[in-house]
């Protein structure tokens, strides 16, 4: 049963990454583009700042892959792979949690499971450290990004699965509602006060030249040396945006792995309940 309930864990996360990749393609694909445009205005800029105007931009080799590879292809075969990933490790939990959190049925709990990985996953880390698009974050900060969205990844895996915990501790005595109440304000409490521990995206990009030593996540306006604009800062629209489309991908991502994993969970789980119960006959 628990290959059974892995393959079906699988397609669940293909057609999810399959589904969340068309959503971004139409959506989150025009800020990506934009700020692809933006990266490469500035640094035009740059150049002709540096050099008066009177240099020839230093062009890069050519692509290995062009744009429109690199947007169809390559991005919907990470987001399909991606989803296959993420619905393996869903399958795997709720294999798990079968029979460990009570009398759940099989498209409650898939719903439970999913939100519980969209939550502690993505959400909580993206409050913190949110996706960005090109320009946005130096190339300097991008190792320590990766670390500390990791950590936070990490610890929310952590807190939630002692929420679980506390929340099963304190049903007896609360009550199922009022526990889960605290549970979660639990993990609420302390995955804030983490939050406000680790540096912020800005704090990291304080000591880069672009941001002129500004704790802000985004490039400032470039300035020639009589203080006037030549280049204006990354624009804010863009940026929220594709933080908001990233979100409503992962949203779309985890609510297809349960949609679509609830109702074929439930006929494996139905069809080993009978085949038991014609064996015990």
């Amino acid at each position: 049963m628990e290959k059974k309930l892995v393959l079906r864990g699988l397609l669940a996360g293909a057609l999810g990454g399959l589904l969340a990749f068309v959503f971004a393609r139409i959506f989150a694909e025009p800020q990506i583009q934009a700020a692809i445009d933006y990266e490469s205005g500035r640094d035009a800029a740059e150049e002709a700042l540096n050099h008066g105007g009177l240099a020839g931009m230093e062009h890069d080799g050519p692509e290995v892959f062009s744009r429109a590879v690199q947007a169809n292809v390559g991005i919907g075969a990470g987001m399909i792979l991606f989803g296959v990933a993420m619905g393996l490790l869903f399958a795997v939990v709720y294999t798990v949690c079968l029979g460990r959190v009570g009398q759940v049925r099989a498209r409650v709990l898939a719903l439970l499971v999913a939100g519980a990985g969209f939550l502690s996953l993505y959400l909580v880390p993206f409050l913190k450290y949110p996706a960005n698009p090109p320009a946005v974050g130096h190339a300097d900060t991008i190792g320590a990004r990766s670390g500390l969205y990791l950590v936070l990844v990490a610890a929310s895996i952590i807190f939630l699965v002692g929420a679980v915990l506390l929340g099963r501790r304190l049903a007896p005595k609360l009550g199922t509602w009022n526990a889960t109440l605290v549970a979660g304000a639990a993990f609420v409490v302390v995955s804030a006060v983490l939050m406000a521990l680790l540096p912020s995206l800005g704090q990291l990009s304080a000591n880069v030249a672009e941001y002129g030593g500004q704790a802000t996540e985004t490039p400032l306006p470039l300035k020639n040396d009589a203080g006037a604009i030549v280049y204006p800062g990354f624009p804010a629209d863009t940026l929220f945006a594709f933080r908001l489309n990233s979100v409503l991908a992962q949203l779309i991502l985890w609510t297809t792995i349960a949609l679509v994993f609830g109702p074929l969970a439930e006929r494996v789980l139905s069809g080993g309940r009978k085949e038991k119960a014609t064996a015990a006959a």
